[in-house]
């Protein structure tokens, strides 16, 4: 039975963190749209949509969705090869269908399988984006979109060569707004006289605090005012027609062109990827340790995107920069995204020429905490004190996701993670000892309790390595499942090579089916369990034990 949840419960902490996540929100929002090609209210209408109704629809306390950088590239180029953006908008709405049918058929459950540390190696490559993404942006140069997640930039440039510029651009009013702003931001938890105020959150005042400064810079003719292109360009509609002409909606007739549902099923497939990847994420940052459905994820993600492609939004799933803006300004519940959400619609009907005048510095500076939240020190070394098998995939996962993208990123974590356990799994197929005795050893095999045809190389390898004339228990009571390759291995040494250079072997433990017995054909054998149990009940001495087995 699923608990009702009162979304008015954590009002006041919900309304807090989702002011912040929608200060952060905006400018993504047009940033994703521009990088598309799209219409930079298409940003808007999704983020909306990914806020109120997949916010609404979802069982995750934590996540936002919204429009996401990791499909940039897939809208931009399906645009230019459908020829038309409501051609495109047909395709975003076939996503939605298909997802809301994975949501159905269970296609969530895949996220169980995706391993811890390869998901806090994304978290903190994605911090460390965040964080060189956006220190150009803190010293007043703006050479790429907000919500570039990329290495690679779309002007030729990569993100170490954006840091390198950062030295020829500087605007002394953006140092001045995002020192000011980081400031606060750091110790407005902190100091004891500000705890009065813990009800307004630290990044809205220091979203006011950029405002006004850099009014007084333009009021006074400084030289430190922060110029237009350097602040959030939102739109503003001049009148009721052009508000209208905002929403454009898909051109269905391109519903029987192969092509556009070509790109339905690769926006449903990266963006169902994207969003299993964001809610684990998010459900790891939940310090109430809540977890979500993610097949109900499926169908809120999927019913967002067909009301977003109506109303001409972008395609949407969860995304983590925001969903960890979210988390790391005390979100409780869900409402914090519903919030964020009504706040944007708010902006874009009421004040956008307000929201104007937010220095792009003072944003950098909210995400700036935010990525070195989600990339700590404290992570690497957690993970490095948990061994090789731990550190490996989650330091791998991170530069991937840092020089590559999300999605190759988690891939190659996951394929790290796969190698170890298949390491892993070779190593303990069995346990080997030998008891050593005056005349001679009694080698003893031990079989784990599932043995696969991945464990046959090492049992091989072992059986192989038997010396002539040797005496060995292969014990089987521990197991479950043994893999008819290692059955026919044991069989074909008992019965050939044992037989041949005079190796006692005693079987113990296998199950009746599979038809691998203690055969009179193999002398002593009987003999040769009854005094190795006789012996090993009576603790007698190793010699005497090594008599009995020579009878």
């Amino acid at each position: 039975m699923t608990k009702k949840i009162n979304l008015f419960a954590n009002l006041k902490s919900d309304f807090a963190s989702g002011l912040v996540v929608f200060l952060v929100a905006l400018p993504l929002c047009l940033g994703i749209a521009m990088a598309s090609g799209a219409p930079l209210f298409s940003g808007i209408i999704s983020g909306v949509i990914g806020g109120i109704v997949v916010g609404y629809l979802s069982t995750s306390h934590i996540s936002v969705a919204g429009p996401a950088a990791g499909l940039t590239a897939i809208v931009l180029t399906a645009i230019s090869d459908l020829g038309a953006f409501d051609i495109f908008l047909t395709a975003v709405f076939i996503a939605g269908l298909l997802q809301v049918i994975l949501g159905f058929v269970k296609a969530g459950s895949i996220s169980n399988y995706f391993p811890t540390n390869v998901i806090e190696g994304m978290l903190a490559g994605i911090g460390i984006i965040i964080v060189m993404k956006q220190l150009p942006h803190a010293f007043g140069y703006d050479s790429n979109f907000e919500g570039d997640l990329s290495f690679l930039q779309a002007d030729g440039t990569n993100t170490f060569s954006s840091l390198l510029g950062i030295f020829d651009h500087i605007q002394l009013g953006s140092i001045v707004i995002t020192s000011i702003s980081l400031a606060i931001l750091i110790s407005w938890d902190k100091l004891p006289f500000l705890k009065k105020l813990k009800l307004v959150p630290g990044a809205l005042v220091a979203v006011v605090l950029g405002v006004v400064l850099n009014e007084v810079f333009i009021a006074s003719g400084s030289s430190m005012a922060i110029a237009k292109e350097h602040l959030v360009s939102l739109p503003v509609p001049t009148s009721f027609e052009e508000f209208q002409s905002i929403i454009i909606t898909p051109n269905f007739a391109g519903i029987l062109n192969p092509q556009v549902w070509v790109v339905g099923m690769t926006i449903a497939i990266v963006a169902s990827i994207e969003t299993l990847l964001s809610i684990e994420a998010a459900d790891r940052m939940d310090v109430q340790k809540r977890y979500t459905n993610t097949n109900i994820e499926l169908k809120a993600q999927g019913i967002g995107n067909v009301i977003s492609s109506l109303l001409g939004g972008l395609p949407l799933t969860s995304v983590i920069v925001r969903s960890s803006a979210n988390a790391s300004s005390g979100a409780k519940s869900k409402m914090s995204s519903m919030i964020h959400g009504f706040l944007l619609l708010i902006s874009v009907l009421v004040v956008p020429f307000i929201l104007n005048k937010i220095p792009l510095a003072t944003l950098a500076a909210i995400l700036l905490v935010v990525g070195y939240k989600l990339a700590k020190p404290a992570t690497f070394k957690h993970f490095w004190e948990k061994g090789k098998y731990q550190f490996v995939p989650f330091i791998a996962t991170l530069l991937a996701v840092v020089f590559l993208d999300l999605l190759k990123g988690v891939a190659l974590g996951i394929i790290i993670s796969i190698i170890f356990v298949l390491k892993g799994n070779l190593k303990r197929a069995y346990s080997f000892k030998k008891e050593e005795y005056v005349d001679g050893d009694i080698i003893h095999i031990d079989l784990a309790q599932e043995v696969s045809f991945l464990n046959k190389a090492a049992i091989k390898s072992t059986l192989n390595d038997v010396p002539e004339n040797s005496k060995v228990v292969i014990n089987a009571h521990d197991t479950v499942y043994i893999a008819h390759d290692i059955l026919d291995l044991i069989r074909e040494f008992k019965e050939t090579r044992a037989v041949n250079e005079n190796i006692k072997v005693k079987l113990k433990g296998f199950k009746k089916a599979y038809y691998l017995d203690n055969s009179p054909e193999i002398a002593n054998h009987v003999s040769f369990e009854h005094y190795y149990d006789v012996a090993k009940r009576e603790m007698v001495k190793k010699e005497v034990v090594k008599e009995n087995f020579d009878d």
